[in-house]
């Protein structure tokens, strides 16, 4: 019965978890400890990456009905787009209320010298991700949220580059995340079947 259970693809995996949660286990055991280094590669902080992680797996169960009615998308695709969306909140609220972000190093930044290939890999990806939705946006939402979230430049910084005040870079920030959220989620349905 195990051997089956193993061999099963994620999808049937997590169809089979809507009728009986004890399925759902068997997603956790793939895919904690890639989710943990990829949330790693993020946040840079053990205790909060282990929240994005768990938090991530709850939002998979409980949206597990709408994964369903996608057809060719692969589960890992859709997952780890959930991971990234949940990452990048986590990071917004820790740069809000950290104002000793030493430990913060740049969001999907280059790789860090003690970190091993397969971690560079990962944040390379992620990085290429963000990259691909941020070109389908707005100039000025594209420019303001390269540099809060991939160059790590402070808000006095940006509205200094881009000549705002500082209330119509918050406004812009926030429309540009809203707006992130909502391409990530149409570039997840438009390249689905092609991962």
């Amino acid at each position: 019965m195990m051997d089956s259970q193993h061999e099963m693809k994620d999808e049937e995996v997590l169809r089979k978890a809507m009728e009986d949660p004890s399925y759902f286990s068997l997603l956790v055991d793939r895919y904690e400890d890639a989710f943990l280094r990829k949330a790693m590669g993020v946040v840079h902080n053990r205790e909060e990456s282990e929240d994005i992680v768990q938090e991530t797996f709850t939002k998979i169960y409980r949206y597990a009905g709408n994964f369903k009615k996608q057809k060719g998308i692969e589960f890992k695709s859709w997952a780890y787009k959930i991971l990234m969306n949940t990452s990048f909140t986590h990071y917004q609220k820790l740069k809000k209320s950290n104002a000793n972000t030493e430990y913060l190093d740049p969001v999907l930044y280059e790789d860090k010298p003690e970190e091993g290939g397969q971690d560079f890999a990962v944040m390379h990806d992620a990085r290429q991700a963000v990259n691909e939705v941020i070109t389908q946006m707005p100039e000025y939402f594209a420019r303001v949220l390269k540099l809060y979230y991939l160059e790590d430049k402070s808000y006095a910084d940006i509205c200094k580059t881009e000549k705002i005040s500082l209330p119509t870079l918050k406004m812009r920030l926030f429309r540009a995340k809203r707006l992130f959220e909502k391409l990530s989620a149409e570039t997840e349905n438009q390249h689905g079947n092609t991962h």
